[in-house]
């Protein structure tokens, strides 16, 4: 049975009985709702190389569809630029003087990579334990869930919407939007809104609503180093010729320090000093070390950082560098030789302020100062993305404050994200530089990207109750 969460009383003084209609509206269709999101969640729509768009146009399709049965009169799917389409729908029926809301998802998935390891099939919604297994139940069919619902509730409970919307679902996200800049250009005058909401974030923790105000940018380099023309028997030929692998993991060691921060001061050029109230509000998150060791799977729960502000600053407030592979040879399938060349992909997430071009022009210089002598280097560096931040003071953090308090039955908590969505700045800035609310469809063991990826349903009701009334509240 649905029960009412537990709100302050300054919260419900600005809840009206409409808000509260609205919200037993979604409730009461939360069966039906849940039932929907499985049929979108069964689609296999990834977007990756070597997967079949074809399930992907079947998932841009779908979720149109399910626009146009929550009450959009506008609804067309549109070609995102390659061979993964969007979807854009739109009511502004409540007229010029009403605010309009400009809500993002994404209906692409990641691979279901080993699907041995599922305990159910990827594509087969399956509930288990108040939780729904499937692979983009969280990651981010939920956030489609969520806009699709809270319209809904609205035309069920009045037969109208309070404010205006417009709602863009991707099809290209899980591989980096590469169209998606375009897209937006493109469709700019569809688009105007008073603000974004974005449901494609995380909860700081199950049952702890949470907006996400800031996030960090990534800067990506691979690199290669080559020595010889083929690989030589090292038996025949080890101790006179350069060891290429052992010199790039030279090269890599010099990034950071012994204890794995980054050593390399380019790279931390331009981080912005956190203030006592920042430190303050990292300090009454609710973090032990034993949960960041449970939610991280460390080997050695020693390791976990001492407390939230240490954890939170190095997550969300420092940048951070990767080495996220490295290759010479093939595991298995490499015997005794001294390999003519060695390959790394490096990355370092980036905190609002910093330069990505600059910091990317920093790692490359390292690699071409270092390069030993007779060696040749080559650097690919990837288009970088920048970190956003978001000034909270504008009414409408306010509003959603109130309206997660409502749909949580808890006051909400702001955090950072220390993960890239690069889009978010583009967005705002294409709009005028209209605030984003980043809010969550996720919780930390949800899998998202993993095997047995799943979606919290407690937490995913609450998140339609909290959007709901916030289309009360702007």
């Amino acid at each position: 049975m649905v029960g009412c969460p537990v709100v302050s009383d300054d919260v419900r003084k600005s809840l009206t009985p409409a808000i509260e209609a609205a919200i037993a509206a979604a409730e009461a269709a939360w069966p039906q709702t849940l039932e929907r999101l499985k049929e979108l969640v069964h689609i296999p729509s990834c977007s990756f190389s070597g997967f079949d768009p074809v399930h992907v146009v079947a998932s841009a399709n779908n979720t149109a569809d399910w626009l146009r049965a929550s009450g959009f009169p506008d609804v067309e799917v549109l070609p995102g630029g390659g061979p993964h389409p969007a979807v854009i729908a739109s009511d502004r029926r409540a007229g010029a003087s009403a605010p309009t809301l400009l809500l993002y998802a994404h209906h692409d998935v990641q691979p279901p990579l080993r699907e041995e390891l599922w305990t159910s099939p990827p594509f087969e919604p399956t509930e288990r334990g108040g939780r729904l297994y499937a692979r983009g139940a969280a990651d981010d069919k939920a956030g489609i869930m969520v806009h699709c619902a809270s319209a809904a509730a609205w035309r069920a409970s009045h037969g109208k919407l309070p404010i205006n919307l417009v709602a863009v679902i991707e099809g290209e996200e899980e591989i980096g939007s590469p169209n998606f800049s375009a897209f937006l250009r493109t469709h700019r005058d569809r688009l105007r809104a008073d603000a974004l909401v974005i449901a494609d974030a995380a909860n700081y923790a199950a049952g702890m609503p949470s907006l996400t105000t800031s996030l960090r940018g990534n800067v990506v380099v691979e690199v290669e180093l080559s020595a010889l023309k083929s690989p030589l028997h090292s038996g025949l030929w080890g101790g006179a010729v350069p060891d290429v692998t052992a010199a790039l993991a030279r090269m890599l060691g010099a990034l950071t320090n012994a204890d794995g921060s980054i050593a390399l001061p380019e790279l931390l050029t331009d981080v912005r000093p956190m203030t006592a109230a920042e430190r303050a509000d990292l300090a009454r998150l609710p973090y032990t070390p034993k949960w960041f060791a449970d939610v991280t799977g460390l080997l050695d729960p020693t390791l976990a950082p001492a407390d939230s502000v240490t954890a939170h600053t190095a997550i969300w407030r420092r940048p951070a560098l990767t080495i996220s592979a490295m290759q010479a040879g093939q595991r298995g399938k490499t015997g005794n030789v001294i390999m003519d060349s060695a390959w790394a992909r490096v990355s370092v997430r980036i905190v609002p302020d910093q330069d990505p071009l600059r910091v990317q022009a920093a790692l490359v210089a390292h690699f071409e100062q270092r390069c030993p002598q007779g060696m040749r280097v080559r650097c690919d560096a990837r288009d970088p993305g920048s970190a956003w931040a978001t000034d909270t003071d504008h009414p409408i953090f306010a509003a959603a404050r109130a309206a997660l308090h409502r749909g949580y039955g808890v006051a909400p908590v702001a955090i950072g994200c220390g993960a890239s969505i690069p889009f978010v700045g583009e967005m705002s800035k294409l709009l005028g530089g209209v605030p984003a609310l980043l809010t969550a469809v996720e919780d930390p063991i949800c899998g998202a990207h993993a095997e047995n990826e799943s979606l919290l349903l407690a937490d995913a009701l609450s998140a339609l109750r909290s959007e709901v009334a916030l289309f009360g509240l702007v």
